[in-house]
């Protein structure tokens, strides 16, 4: 398969129907899921009967441009996660989130950076985009520091009507970078 995207050391491809043993290992890790559901493992079930077949409906919809994508080690192949680069359900095609899963192998080791920095590029100058949004917890501090270095900047703190999870109290934080902002940030050629 050819790949979505490279970096330096990732290689992003779309997902396969046969992928969902790597995203029911990802998210049964506790650890992994902490901001998001308190640590609870997705079901199986769910990740092989919702999950993967709406990751594949997404890029039907998105003509392979925009969705979920599955993230490798170039040495070795292993799998480390997953990047986000996707619209909101109802939002325009230039409007998109980023985001990430990562093992918790990867984790520190500057790949959440890596591949995002380079999703951002492509959103910005190949796919159209004008706008990029990322949400975590506000107790999310790793997530919130990879935000930071690549350029965003925090607009918003809410508090979604969601399950309690721990630091669920502090709330949301929503952060964006627009095109322009991108383009001032980047290094003269």
């Amino acid at each position: 398969m050819e790949p979505y995207l490279e970096t330096e050391r990732l290689t992003l491809r779309l997902f396969t129907a046969d992928d969902a043993d790597l995203l029911i290992e990802l998210d049964s890790d506790p650890a992994v899921m902490r901001y998001l559901t308190g640590g609870e493992p997705t079901a199986p079930e769910t990740v092989r009967e919702k999950q993967l077949p709406n990751i594949l409906a997404g890029y039907a919809k998105w003509d392979g441009k925009l969705g979920l994508v599955a993230a490798f080690e170039k040495d070795g192949g292993a799998f480390i996660g997953w990047f986000i680069l996707r619209p909101g359900p109802d939002g325009p095609l230039d409007e998109v989130e980023l985001g990430y899963r990562l093992r918790q192998a990867a984790w520190g080791r500057g790949y959440a950076t890596e591949g995002s920095r380079a999703l951002l590029r492509k959103g910005f100058t190949e796919l159209g985009v004008r706008l990029v949004w990322a949400d975590t917890m506000f107790v999310n501090a790793g997530s919130r520091h990879v935000m930071e270095k690549l350029g965003m900047t925090h607009v918003d703190t809410y508090f979604p009507d969601l399950e309690p999870i721990e630091g669920s109290e502090h709330g949301e934080v929503r952060y964006e970078l627009t095109v322009d902002q991108w383009v001032s940030s980047q290094p003269e050629r």
